[in-house]
């Protein structure tokens, strides 16, 4: 009946910069790109893009009404981007590909030097199965379920000391 439900928070991820159809229930559907998936709640943050000009939609589709959610179109790094110029602040919108690709490894390096398991997936870093950091990767960008985990790698995030961009990427 509803296979959303059944899948686990880490397999809502492959579900990210696509473009998707949402049942929900009373047979509602919704269309958009999936920006992300709430790990507790399991609910949809969709947003649809308007032409040249336009305002932008957000709509969050609660996950006990998710029916089934159908790829329609897979995205790509443009579409990455206008999804995480969305909610970016300002300041981290100035950031270009090759500085968050380097505060990105930067927090990788920094990560597994504590010994922290970290898998990249795409824009976003996974952490130990139950965390994820998304650009420009600090530790505002941390998110979980489980609060002791969060605040522990948010510290480590705020003490990387190789989160400065003036050094070469090959540090």
């Amino acid at each position: 009946m509803d296979q959303w439900r059944q899948l686990k928070p880490l397999e809502w991820c492959k579900y990210v910069n696509k473009e998707v159809k949402v049942k929900a229930n009373e047979k509602q559907q919704y269309v958009g790109w999936v920006f992300t998936v709430d790990p507790v709640s399991a609910s949809i943050v969709l947003v649809t893009f308007q032409e040249k000009g336009g305002t932008s939609t957000v709509r969050v589709v609660m996950g006990h009404a998710v029916q089934e959610v159908e790829v329609l179109q897979e995205g790509n790094d443009e579409t990455a981007k206008q999804l995480r110029n969305l909610f970016m602040p300002q300041g981290a919108r100035d950031l270009s590909t090759e500085e968050l690709r380097f505060k990105k490894e930067s927090l990788r390096q920094w990560l597994e030097k504590n010994r922290i398991p970290v898998e990249e997936e795409g824009e976003m870093l996974r952490v130990a199965n139950v965390l994820s950091v998304g650009a420009p990767y600090g530790a505002e960008d941390c998110s979980s379920s489980n609060e002791i985990i969060l605040a522990r790698v948010q510290s480590l995030v705020e003490n990387n000391p190789g989160l400065t961009l003036e050094q070469p990427a090959n540090s």
